[in-house]
Order: structure tokens, then C-alpha cells, then sequence
């Protein structure tokens, strides 16, 4: 994959197997992460089964599996449990439960006690702030903030994850993940805000390899794609 020269890491996120199989080949590919929603979209039955499967596969990159439990003691019952499958495990938890109920507590527990977490569904500066009250100044954290559906409310996330990145340049373990983009241009976009790392579907990893590709000749080739498609769908005026 012809990949620009990025200071920011890039991580795959999905439950394809096969992708994450062919990826974990990949050099530029430095990570992954997957969720309940993507795994359920992905006809997965055996949450465990399908998590331990992909590991003995993955063994020397960071990968991201989530709690789905609603209660604290729960959660943490299941950070403590993912958290044992694996040295490059890090453990998702979401930064509320379903009730509004804010979980920097289990946070702070968990990254206390050693395990590694990836702080998701954050969406405010509040939230980072909070969160950061309650760290200890060496923790190993991934703090993933969702700049992609930040932007489809029409704001502006860069402003949120420069700041992110900012707020937490004195914790030299803590990773800023920009989470859900939505186009190519949000990789550019969160290297140049210094995010360390950012996910994204293969799709629009693939896509990475247009990097400098000639305007004009991009035109040429949308102009044959209309074309060939008009003529193999044998249409007629």
C-alpha cells in the first residue's frame, strides 16, 4: 500500500477476520480495534472464541476489544478478563454507561491496576479533563475521541483534538486516537493535529494509495468509470 509519510499511527478497526489477517502483513498498519456493534455486523456469535482467534494471529500489535456490560462491577469484571488474553491487549471502555453514569473511576482502577485501556465514545474536552483528574502521571492509555461524529453534529473537531493533544503532551504514555473518520483527508487531518493514532476501515485505508495521484488523471479515470458502466449496463436513449 503506497502510504503517505505520516508521523501518526494507523490502526485498522473492524471484525473481518480475513482483513485483519491480511493486515497484520502490513507494515504501515501498526494496530487494531473492533467493537460490539462491528462484530455483531460481522455475524459474530462467539464474542471470546472470535477474540482469541484473532490473537493467536496477531500477537506483536496493540488490539482493542470492548466491554459490553452496563454496571461498573461488570465492566470491570470483563476489562480484568479481556485484559488477560494477551500482552498487546487493550481494553475499551466506554466513558459512560447507558445511564449517564460516568465511568473515570473504573478508569483510573483499571489503568491503576495495570491493565491497558483504550477510553472510547469521548466526545468533549469536559471529558478529557475529567479523565485526565484521575490518572496517574504514567498511565498507559488510549483516549479515543469520535472527531468523525464530532464533525456530523457540523463541528469542527480538529480544534477539540489539537487541544487533546495539548492537554495531555505532559503524559508521555497517553495516546490520542481520532476515532471514526469519515474520508481520507481525516488522516491528513489528524496527522497535522498530532493525534497519535487513527483508525479506519480498510476501505479507506486502501485508499491512502491516492496520495499525489494527478487530479487530471483522476478525472480521466471517473470519466471511463461513467462510461464503461453506462455501456455494460447496455442502457439506451
Amino acid at each position: 500500500m503506497g502510504v503517505p509519510n505520516f508521523d501518526i499511527e494507523l490502526y485498522l478497526d473492524g471484525a473481518n477476520t480475513d482483513e485483519m489477517r491480511r493486515f497484520q502483513g502490513d507494515e504501515s498498519i501498526t494496530g487494531f480495534t473492533t467493537n460490539p456493534t462491528l462484530m455483531r455486523k460481522a455475524g459474530i456469535a462467539d464474542y471470546e472464541a472470535f477474540a482469541k482467534a484473532v490473537l493467536t494471529e496477531i500477537t506483536n500489535k496493540p488490539i482493542s476489544f470492548e466491554v459490553f456490560a452496563d454496571d461498573f462491577p461488570t465492566m470491570k469484571a470483563q476489562a480484568l478478563k479481556i485484559a488477560g488474553w494477551g500482552e498487546n491487549v487493550y481494553v475499551k471502555i466506554p466513558i459512560s454507561n447507558t445511564k449517564g453514569e460516568m465511568s473515570y473511576d473504573l478508569i483510573s482502577d483499571l489503568v491503576k491496576s495495570g491493565v491497558k485501556v483504550n477510553a472510547t465514545a469521548i466526545f468533549t474536552e469536559g471529558q478529557l479533563k475529567n479523565v485526565k483528574e484521575q490518572l496517574p502521571p504514567d498511565a498507559d492509555i488510549i483516549l479515543s475521541i469520535f472527531a468523525g461524529r464530532i464533525a456530523d453534529t457540523g463541528v469542527d473537531p480538529m480544534p477539540t483534538m489539537k487541544n487533546a493533544v495539548v492537554m495531555f503532551c505532559d503524559m508521555p504514555n497517553v495516546k490520542i486516537l481520532w476515532a471514526s473518520p469519515r474520508e481520507v483527508l481525516n488522516i491528513y487531518q489528524a496527522d497535522e493535529c498530532g493525534c497519535h493514532i487513527i483508525t479506519a476501515t480498510g476501505d479507506l485505508l486502501k485508499k491512502l494509495s491516492l496520495h499525489n495521484k494527478s487530479l487530471e488523471e483522476f478525472s480521466m479515470d471517473t470519466v471511463k468509470m461513467f462510461y464503461n458502466d453506462g455501456s455494460d449496463a447496455g442502457y439506451h436513449i
